[in-house]
């Protein structure tokens, strides 16, 4: 990975500081740290019986539009899939921090590894890396919880230090799904780490160009239901027309490749065709929601 100096300190939900403001991000300096704590040893938890997460993973299923992405087969494989994942229970608590804390993102978290989960299957033939990408749980944004809860919240257009302060979340979640799975190359880590990357080097945190397919399908994930979804910063969400239409214009720009958004929108046809059958529409059609401040600076 290219080399990050955090703007902002990264430190875990007790408020130890794993790094410090200033510090430069790299393979090394991530590895020294976890070397600093190899003998931490932590409980670990299932994800199925943790808190309410299987119980609120059905209730948000169910929720349009995810209702018709997701019939009873679907839900089931994400059920299933969700007994099988343990995590150190620190990383768990995250999702108890932002369950009480900022529900948009523990919703948005259950809902992005479900709907990745459910990609997965179409777009990856091997098993062996479904199994990776199941194992990292609802993780990928994590490591929002050293962004001020103020600006995860903001109504109004965020200043470029507030701007600053959310991105560094992907640095952040690097860091900590790295430390508490004592492993830097682990597929949370960089999960966490370039989610926001894009195919053509447009994203950050780094600017490097996307090439990892599972990676890519959390982004578009990521991407989709930030779109459908209720967010503070604007009053209404897209309807699901308009959120694919946005997604396609991404993959006209070169930032995803077709087939991943061929999947999604297979998922959201009758009878949920493989992504190979799927023909994107160029058609645009849809209207974007109005009053919203994603993505405009403050001055």
């Amino acid at each position: 990975m290219a080399l990050l100096e955090l703007e902002f300190p990264v430190h875990t939900l007790d408020n130890h500081c794993l790094l410090a403001q200033g510090s430069t991000l790299d393979l090394e300096t991530l590895n020294a740290l976890i070397e600093s704590s190899r003998e931490d040893r932590y409980p670990e938890s299932d994800l199925s019986r943790y808190g309410s997460v299987t119980k609120d993973t059905r209730s948000f299923l169910k929720e349009p539009p995810y209702d018709k992405i997701f019939g009873d087969p679907q839900i089931k494989t994400v059920l299933d899939t969700m007994q099988r994942v343990s995590l150190p229970l620190p990383v768990m608590e995250y999702l108890d921090y932002f369950q009480n804390s900022d529900v948009y993102t523990y919703r948005h978290s259950i809902i992005v590894y479900a709907l990745s989960i459910i990609l997965d299957n179409d777009l990856l033939e091997d098993k062996d890396a479904q199994y990776l990408m199941a194992k990292t749980g609802p993780s990928h944004d994590f490591g929002k919880n050293c962004t001020p809860l103020s600006v995860l919240k903001k109504e109004t257009p965020l200043t470029r230090n507030e701007r600053a302060m959310l991105e560094h979340h992907v640095a952040a979640g690097y860091v900590i799904m790295g430390y508490y799975l004592k492993d830097a190359d682990c597929l949370s880590a960089e999960l966490a780490r370039d989610h926001h990357e894009r195919k053509d080097g447009s994203g950050y945190p780094t600017g490097i160009p996307l090439e990892d397919r599972q990676t890519e399908i959390i982004a578009v994930s990521d991407v989709y239901d930030a779109l459908i979804s209720k967010r503070p910063y604007r009053e209404i969400s897209y309807d699901n027309r308009t959120a694919l239409e946005e997604i396609t214009r991404m993959a006209e720009r070169g930032e995803i490749g077709w087939e991943v958004l061929q999947a999604l929108i297979g998922f959201n046809r009758e009878g949920r065709p493989h992504y190979a059958e799927v023909k994107v529409s160029l058609e645009k059609r849809g209207t974007p929601p109005t009053k919203n401040v994603y993505g405009i600076t403050a001055e």
